[in-house]
């Protein structure tokens, strides 16, 4: 029997059987994990996308990797044919900031490492990583942020541009997104996506907008579920 024979046959005789109880447990721990990181993310992250759909996603990331892991260990034959998988499956995420790009490869970690069966280091990494992330969250907010959908809204006029609109809005607010803007014959509106620490600086942009002429109109509207 030639090398090539064997090595075909290595292929297909070669395994080892998952143990149930040893899935069971990492399943536990994953799904325990996972909301941690779920509640960490949605409460520490700077991001100003919607924190609480995109960490939802985290358990099955989670869970789906350490599935994986745990069914194609137990052969060689599976491992390469994951490779071969992979390498046409194109897997695209819309990921707008990278600290969104860093959480999801955290959660596929954790997964990693319970399909390996290396509870000890996933667990002591994970809660090593979430004492950095929170006390990092504590000494950079002292003051409570807030996040609130803002919108400038007016009489289409030369004296109206958007640059001036955003020069207000970044000068007042800690962080702000144009998600919207319109303009008509008659009317000009700009929707913005702004975090404040102070909502004293919300009568300050009011001021200063209205500056710019008499008929802006300003609209916060808070979003808690950010």
């Amino acid at each position: 029997m030639g090398k090539w024979s064997l090595f075909q046959k290595f292929l297909i005789t070669e395994s080892a059987q998952v143990s149930v109880s040893d899935f069971i447990i990492n399943s536990v721990i994953i799904i325990i994990l996972s909301l941690l990181l779920e509640r960490t993310y949605t409460k520490c992250a700077k991001s100003l996308s919607n924190r609480k759909t995109f960490s939802a996603n985290f358990l099955l990331i989670a869970f789906t990797t350490m599935l994986i892991i745990s069914i194609v260990k137990s052969s060689l034959a599976l491992s390469l044919g994951l490779v071969g998988a992979l390498s046409i499956v194109r897997f695209r995420a819309a990921i707008k900031e990278p600290e969104e790009l860093a959480y999801l490869f955290f959660a596929i970690s954790i997964g990693l490492g319970l399909g390996a069966n290396q509870r000890v280091i996933v667990v002591v990494a994970f809660f090593v990583m979430l004492i950095i992330v929170w006390a990092r969250y504590f000494i950079s907010h002292k003051n409570e942020s807030q996040n609130l959908y803002f919108t400038v809204s007016g009489n289409s006029s030369k004296s109206i541009q958007l640059n001036d609109i955003i020069k207000i809005v970044k000068e007042n607010f800690k962080t702000s997104e144009l998600k919207r803007f319109d303009e008509g014959d008659n009317i000009i509106e700009a929707s913005f996506l702004v975090e404040i620490d102070k909502t004293e600086k919300i009568q300050k942009c009011k001021e200063e907008l209205q500056k710019l002429h008499d008929n802006i109109k300003v609209t916060f509207i808070d979003n808690k579920s950010y």
